[in-house]
């Protein structure tokens, strides 16, 4: 072999000798490339899945709204409000309007009923894009006769179809057509609230628009091509917010539509993000191995004359072509991945997701991988630098301190800044970049102090007078080439992931399904007028039910707080530390109820309560829901003025309570004493309970017959759906997931076939010196049943320690979880550890060690 001399680089050479040497080991060297291969691909599809949506969003933000100008209001229009509305729609070329609510609606032919979105549309509404239906032109005759639109859902879920009947309020529509997509709706919203449209000339008829009927009107504008809609709407800004009227535009759609994005967004790029570093570890892992196999040849080279950064730019090079090679393949696995995620986010998706490549992600994808596979491969890589030629003679040979070498703490430096550019790229924010790369160092520090703590006791507490195959297994935890770290750091990290997810999912299931309990109540009935109460009662009787709770309910608006306007409020100059109180406090429409005493969802937290009032001088003291006075900013003693239906009534906060909003009952923020609004204009909601399904679906019957405006919320219903909108979301961040815990898996079996090679040479001792088969099988076995076992152990624990983190600051619920999913983790992986693990000795157990030698060694 010819050796340059060393006076200046000669890439040429390097390269041959990359090659040269890399013939042997190419095996070894794509299980390390395939560490970053899922993590590319993750990175690659997702990017380039998220900027099809946004150049979808850009293309069909016209189709999303389905206008240019969208006015709303969820309250009935004045006179004034109707005038405003004209005037911005006067240069208009195309209008439209909606009034939509919900209410029951009734199958005849399965006697089925079901709470749904009732839309009342007049007009060519929408625009832009379709309604789309089966058959097709559904969506345009169905407003010319007394015909109805009905959800597909809805027709699954009551065996009903085109030309049957559905029965809305005190009108039967014909169902003409099959409806399956709405401009702008998702999936999921279509699953919570299905539609049903009607023509606008028959809302009437159905008697369901009553005083105290929560109904929100809509109009549509569309103008001519060129129209400054945004400009227009800006001069009518201050009259729309004075009259409670709410715009959209389709500027103000594709940018609400792009926040709303914003969560999927990141949650794909941290899974993505999450993908790429196991792959990171298994790259360190790999080239530990590796380079620690190389050490005899490198010493030999510096025998002949190679300097020590010469050698370390060979193997740099052998890393970096195939780091080079892997981020191609998982680019284009990336791209090929693409394909299939539009199908699985299709319920989540408001737009319809075309395929096209992203060459900018697939570049991006590269150029990251690249920069991985060089950067996690330096720190073993930076050993070969100190490796001396008197290796060749003395294994035992004493390099320099590792803790002395400047450039592995420059490495460390540059990946902590690498994570945190690449958290900062991937996610919108500093803050929240340094605090995922905070707690990202934090859970490697926890596994590593687990892994450490492993090692330490096994050596502190080494047992003696166990067997030798025992003991022989559990010092291969400690000694030299030990893969207790790796694995614990990558098994237990793609652990802690999928079981926080499944851990997670599984606790918002138990807090939905704690109200089902036997004691609870598992109807509302609601929009009862005042004249049906009595009768609405007497049939709730005639059916064995019981009256849980009767609460009147008065609407009315926020106008006034400590003296301030709520136009004034909205536009208030504040100082840094002064809080605004959020708009939508003084928007929304309050709905409010009166009694004297606290229910048992209710804990008073301080004022005094039951202060009715007896006479119009009294002042009203109301009792403020605590989280509601802390975002309204109020507290004991302040006062506010609210606008009952015409009519300013002041009142002063009395009195904090805490409300438990997850029980089913009837919770309020706001609450008034009695003597105050028994004469105001309101409606009842009456809770109660159903024995069984049959005994819900017979008198839902019977009250959409004698009572169509009165609504229904079914607990039972309720959980299935959202047993249904949680399946969905659950299947896709396990869809996300799986490449994380597919890197974790792919990393553990690089991790353990590259460690084959030295276990295979202990082996073949052991063998030579006389270990039977079955001995060298036995030890392999509990070796790898520690490892397993103890890898994913630390992930379960993690996983735990952030399930309970989250379900304690984040959604303020108590913590439990299910002990047999978190078995069958633990079991899963310990098994597939073990079966690698043995996969790997089966030549040394089946082959007489000399051949073996002659194959392996």
């Amino acid at each position: 072999m010819q050796i340059v001399p060393n006076r200046k680089l000669n890439w040429s050479w390097l390269w041959r000798m990359a090659l040269r040497d890399s013939r042997k080991s190419r095996s070894r060297l794509f299980l390390f490339t395939s560490s970053i291969v899922l993590g590319i691909a993750a990175l690659v599809a997702i990017n380039s899945f998220s900027e099809n949506i946004q150049k979808d969003i850009d293309n069909q933000a016209k189709e999303l709204l389905g206008a240019d100008l969208v006015i709303r209001s969820n309250q009935a229009i004045s006179d004034s409000a109707k005038l405003l509305i004209d005037s911005i729609g006067k240069t208009a070329i195309q209008k439209a309007r909606e009034s939509n609510f919900a209410s029951m609606v009734f199958f005849p032919k399965s006697s089925g009923t079901r709470l749904v979105q009732v839309r009342a549309l007049e007009g060519d509404f929408p625009f832009y894009g379709e309604i789309v239906t089966l058959p097709s032109q559904a969506g345009r005759t169905f407003k010319n006769a007394q015909k109805a639109l009905v959800d597909h859902t809805l027709l699954l879920q009551f065996s009903a179809k085109t030309g049957d009947s559905v029965k809305i309020g005190k009108v039967t529509f014909g169902i003409e057509g099959d409806l399956q997509r709405v401009p702008g709706q998702s999936g999921i919203v279509a699953t919570v609230a299905p539609p049903v449209y009607i023509p606008f000339q028959f809302l009437e008829q159905t008697g369901l628009v009553q005083k105290g009927s929560r109904i929100n009107y809509v109009f549509y504008f569309a103008f001519q091509n060129g129209t400054d809609v945004k400009a227009l709407i800006e001069k009518y800004k201050k009259q729309l917010e004075d009259a409670k009227l709410n715009y959209d535009t389709v500027e103000s759609r594709k940018q609400s539509t792009g926040r709303a994005f914003e969560n999927l967004n990141d949650f794909l790029n941290l899974v993505s993000f999450v993908a790429l570093l196991l792959g990171c570890v298994g790259v360190a892992s790999a080239v530990h191995v590796y380079i620690k196999e190389k050490i005899a040849i490198v010493a030999i080279l510096r025998c002949l004359g190679v300097k020590g950064r010469e050698a370390f730019l060979i193997y740099l090079l052998q890393i970096a072509a195939m780091g080079f090679i892997g981020s191609v393949i998982g680019a284009v696995l990336g791209s090929l991945i693409q394909v299939v995620m539009p199908l699985v986010f299709n319920d989540f998706l408001p737009v319809q997701v075309n395929y096209s490549l992203s060459w900018f992600s697939i570049f991006q994808g590269i150029l990251i991988g690249l920069l991985v596979a060089i950067l996690f491969a330096l720190v073993p890589l930076l050993s070969i630098r100190n490796v001396s030629p008197l290796r060749t003679l003395r294994s035992s040979y004493e390099e320099v301190p590792i803790n002395r070498d400047i450039w592995r703490w420059v490495t460390y430096l540059l990946i902590t800044f690498f994570i945190y550019g690449f958290a900062r790229l991937q996610i919108n924010g500093w803050l929240q970049s340094f605090y995922f790369t905070l707690g990202l160092g934090g859970a490697f520090l926890l596994l590593t102090a687990f892994a450490q703590l492993i090692i330490w006791s096994v050596r502190k507490f080494f047992p003696t007078s166990w067997s030798y195959l025992w003991r022989q297994s559990l010092a291969n935890l400690y000694r030299p080439n030990n893969q207790t770290l790796i694995l614990v750091l990558s098994i237990g990290l793609g652990t802690a992931l999928i079981s926080t997810l499944y851990f997670i999912q599984s606790l918002l299931l138990s807090q939905v399904s704690f109200s089902a309990r036997a004691n609870q109540p598992n109807m509302v009935l609601f929009d009862i007028q005042t004249a049906q109460k009595e009768a609405l009662k007497k049939m709730v009787a005639s059916f064995d039910m019981p009256v849980i709770q009767d609460v009147p309910l008065v609407t009315m608006r926020l106008v006034e707080v400590n003296g301030k306007t709520a136009y004034q409020i909205k536009n208030d100059t504040l100082t840094p530390k002064e809080k605004r109180i959020p708009r939508w406090a003084t928007d929304r429409e309050y709905r409010v109820t009166y009694r004297d005493t606290l229910t048992d969802s209710e804990t008073a937290i301080a004022g005094k309560w039951n202060r009715p009032v007896k006479s119009p001088s009294d002042t009203i003291f109301v009792s403020f829901a605590d989280g509601f006075a802390k975002d309204m900013r109020v507290k004991i003693g302040d006062k506010l003025v609210f606008d009952v239906q015409g009519v300013k009534m002041p009142v002063v906060v009395g009195h904090l309570r805490k409300v438990d909003f997850n029980r089913i009952q009837t919770n309020f923020l706001v609450l008034f004493p009695s003597g105050v609004l028994e004469n105001a204009p309101q409606f009842h909601i009456l809770v109660t309970k159903v024995k069984s399904s049959e005994q819900s679906a017979r008198f839902q019957q019977t009250l959409v017959q004698q009572f169509p405006n009165v609504s229904v919320v079914d607990l039972d219903l309720i959980l299935k759906t959202v047993d249904e909108v949680l399946d969905k979301v659950s299947f896709a961040i396990q869809f996300m997931a799986f490449f994380s815990i597919l890197t974790g898996l792919l990393v553990l079996v690089g991790s353990v076939i590259i460690s084959r090679y030295q276990r295979m040479q202990e082996s073949v001792l052991l063998r030579t010196l006389g270990a039977s088969r079955k001995q060298v099988f036995l030890i392999n076995l509990l070796e790898y049943f520690f490892l397993g076992s103890l890898a994913s152990l630390s992930g379960l624990i993690l996983a735990l320690a952030a399930s309970w983190a989250l379900s304690y600051f984040a959604f303020e619920v108590a913590f439990s979880f299910d002990v047999m999913p978190a078995v069958i983790v633990f079991m899963l992986i310990t098994s597939l550890t073990i079966l690698i693990g043995l996969l790997n000795v089966r030549s040394v157990v089946n082959n007489p060690p000399l051949e073996v030698l002659r194959n392996e060694v």
